[in-house]
């Protein structure tokens, strides 16, 4: 979708610190992180929020969760905890309605966190 954000970072056209990459998911660091590690990982098909991601049974949202815990343990938060969260829906906080994994950890997380 030519006006998505998430859609022009994995055709390159906008740019990111990217972390980690596979044939279906791309993984970068959030421009406003909220923790020391703070990487979003998404599905490079457009898939607007986790509910469609789900529903579209294709084992994107398995790729999604594997590249997440590969990138949690190249950042070195997988021995002491990481969280990863979606959100779904404006109320929930989503702002990019591609489907994003929000990878945080490096400190503690408090519960609830909101």
């Amino acid at each position: 979708m030519a006006d998505c954000l998430f859609c022009r970072i994995v055709a390159g056209d906008v740019p990111a610190q990217r972390v980690a990459e596979t044939a279906r998911t791309i993984a970068f660091r959030d421009i406003n992180p909220q923790a020391p590690t703070h990487v979003l990982v998404v599905p490079k098909d457009h898939h607007p929020d986790l509910a469609a991601l789900a529903v579209a049974g294709d084992g994107l949202l398995d790729e999604v969760a594997a590249l997440a815990h590969e990138v949690a343990v190249t950042e070195g938060v997988s021995e002491t905890g990481y969280r990863v969260v979606f959100n779904t829906g404006p109320q929930a906080g989503q702002t990019v309605f591609h489907t994003h994994a929000h990878l945080l950890g490096g400190r503690p997380l408090a519960w609830p966190p909101g």
